[in-house]
């Protein structure tokens, strides 16, 4: 059966070095770091004090009081980067079928915020006093809602939950429901704001967490030798997907096309990855068979890359599993170096990322990245932005529970 070709025509992202995609990717190529120490609460006792923070993120600078309150922020964040990525992609939702567009965003865990708020109001004021927006707050499908309603996309409105891939998976559903004809855009990606005291105490008793805090840029460094763990961080990113000859019709600006989608489970440990990266490797290779790629054409890989001592390794291992000898020709970074972990927002911004790379041709830096660890002996692109042409490329999300997702974008031309 035929394939209907699928685009990139509008992105939009919230991280914690930029509110956009222009000021996010100039701070990428700039080695920006976004890892800082924490100033939503006091991390007093938490044993870990930094974190991607976006610290200049304001609710109230995008909604109405009243509107900002009814949201968590994990939600807000996810409305302010599809709002972005729908104004770049040029969609007038009036001249066109409401019904044929729609929405899925992952996210890993949600209203984490309001569920502690809330939780607290309880045992301080009683259940009386509990808010009547708990729940519309806390679910994980209230950032897919709250874009449906504020777009007026009529289509199907999902929610993804898989951990840290979470997105990717979003993005790849979004992907088939395109494909099968039932839309013809969807706004896709995934949010995340589990920086909370409830989410770093818990990644920090998981000993998931890097606790290097001096500086605290530092401390997120993929595949360096001397790693201890990721560092927790919030953001959103947020995608446009669009069916070819819809984009085509209306006059879009087509920014990439997302080619294939590969997608797998370990089904081995609840948070350790396979070692042997073969639920990786294998998500890999259905992306690229999805995509009709050979290993060889793949130019540049934006890597899950945690900054933990088992994923970075685990990848290393996945990537060379399926590209063997042509793996030391690939230009790989992690974004994640410069932003923290973003959980299941993390997908999202690295395709945004990754077809920012397809565009100007450049693959940016893994930055901390002084000393590789003997078992992470592929090109990670050290500290230094490169500048190279990059025809097809890929984004890799692996997730707690064991999932794993892979996209591959190529160069619109």
């Amino acid at each position: 059966m035929h394939k209907r070709r699928v685009v990139v025509t509008g992105m939009g992202v919230v991280t914690p070095i930029g509110e956009t995609v222009d000021e996010f990717w100039e701070n990428l190529l700039e080695g920006k770091s976004g890892v800082r120490t924490v100033t939503l609460f006091d991390t007093t006792g938490f044993g870990v004090s930094i974190g991607g923070e976006c610290t200049d993120f304001d609710a109230e600078k995008h909604f109405d009081r009243k509107s900002a309150k009814r949201m968590d922020r994990f939600a807000q964040m996810a409305l302010v980067a599809a709002r972005q990525a729908v104004v770049q992609s040029g969609l007038d939702m009036s001249q066109m079928d409401r019904g044929r567009a729609g929405v899925i965003v992952g996210t890993g865990i949600g209203g984490l915020w309001e569920l502690e708020t809330q939780k607290q109001r309880l045992l301080e004021k009683g259940p009386g006093r509990v808010s009547a927006f708990t729940i519309p707050k806390l679910m994980v499908n209230a950032a897919a809602g709250n874009i449906s309603i504020d777009l007026g996309m009529h289509g199907l409105a999902n929610a993804v939950g898989t951990a840290c891939a979470s997105a990717a998976d979003a993005m790849g559903a979004a992907l088939s429901q395109i494909r099968l004809g039932i839309v013809d855009v969807m706004v896709a990606g995934g949010s995340e704001a589990a920086l909370s005291p409830l989410g770093l105490a818990s990644f920090a008793a998981m000993k998931a967490l890097s606790s290097r805090d001096v500086p605290p840029e530092r401390a997120s460094s993929p595949f360096e030798a001397s790693r201890d763990g990721f560092v927790l961080g919030e953001g959103a990113g947020v995608l446009v997907f669009e069916e070819l000859e819809h984009a085509k019709k209306r006059g879009a600006h087509i920014l990439a096309e997302v080619a294939g989608y590969g997608a797998t489970s370990d089904a081995s440990h609840i948070t350790q990855p396979l070692v042997d990266g073969r639920g990786a490797s294998t998500a890999i290779r259905l992306s690229l068979e999805d995509a009709g790629v050979n290993p060889d054409e793949v130019n540049y890989i934006n890597a899950h890359g945690t900054s933990t001592p088992l994923g970075d390794v685990a990848e290393t291992t996945a990537v060379k599993r399926v590209f063997e000898h042509e793996a030391h020709k690939l230009a790989i970074s992690s974004t994640k170096s410069s932003i923290g972990h973003l959980l299941g927002a993390s997908g999202g911004v690295e395709l945004a990322a990754t077809v920012m790379a397809c565009i100007h041709g450049v693959a940016p830096a893994t930055i901390n990245l002084d000393t590789p660890c003997a078992q992470c002996d592929l090109d990670y692109v050290p500290n230094t932005p490169r500048d190279c042409r990059i025809d097809v490329a890929m984004s890799n999300s692996f997730g707690f529970g064991g999932h794993n997702a892979c996209l591959t974008v190529k160069r619109w031309v």
